[in-house]
């Protein structure tokens, strides 16, 4: 259900309220990460951690906006959530944590199942699960052709990218993983530019994936 159909207020509302969730699980998620996985040095910075909060509150209003009342929007809210967690810990850490990906791809995955369940749309869900293997194997044997240029990381990170890409249709799926490589040599040219890389391989990938992946979500109809 869109948000076409109810008062311009209880939209504001709805949305506001969405954003505020969505500021307030990214701080959880924060937290609960430093706890989890104390090998990334706890918690960063106050100023990381604003910004992150922020980010992922106006990140999870324009998922609201985007889908409003739809069963769907849960699993693109942890989509939110966690993809600003692992954009974060990429470009401080060069790495993609085996849990965090492992999360986002299994809440996706059940959410999708639960919307898919709601709304009989199992060729959706269906969709979404080939998504998640066609990435991952287009990113494997990318791998496998240029270890240097792309991590084992961003390969597991093609699986829950695909997936929500692959769950809003195929052409999302296309255009979200050519945009990836775009958005990562963009990336790297203004880092390299900067004197902050010397070369794209120093450069972290995952943020490129997610940017692109969120972009295609929040844009692409």
């Amino acid at each position: 259900m869109s948000l076409v159909g109810i008062t311009s207020s209880a939209a504001t509302l709805f949305v506001l309220a969405i954003g505020l969730l969505g500021t307030l699980l990214g701080m959880l998620t924060e937290r609960l990460i430093a706890r989890a996985l104390p090998r990334l040095g706890g918690l960063p910075g106050s100023r990381t951690r604003i910004t992150t909060a922020a980010l992922t509150g106006a990140l999870c209003a324009a998922l609201a906006v985007r889908f409003g009342m739809d069963w769907s929007l849960p699993a693109f809210l942890v989509l939110g959530v966690l993809g600003v967690q692992l954009a974060r810990i990429d470009i401080a850490h060069h790495l993609l944590p085996n849990p965090l990906v492992l999360a986002l791809l299994s809440a996706g995955l059940a959410l999708f199942a639960v919307s898919s369940t709601a709304t009989a749309g199992w060729g959706e869900l269906l969709r979404a699960a080939a998504g998640a293997a066609i990435l991952f194997v287009v990113y494997l044997i990318l791998a496998i052709i240029s270890p240097s240029g792309i991590g084992m990381g961003d390969v597991k990170l093609a699986a829950p990218v695909g997936l929500y890409l692959g769950y809003l249709g195929w052409s999302h799926l296309f255009y979200g993983g050519a945009l990836g490589f775009v958005v990562g040599g963009i990336y790297s040219f203004v880092l390299i530019r900067l004197n902050r890389a010397e070369k794209t391989s120093e450069v972290a990938f995952g943020p490129s994936m997610l940017a692109a992946a969120l972009g295609l979500v929040l844009f692409a109809s």
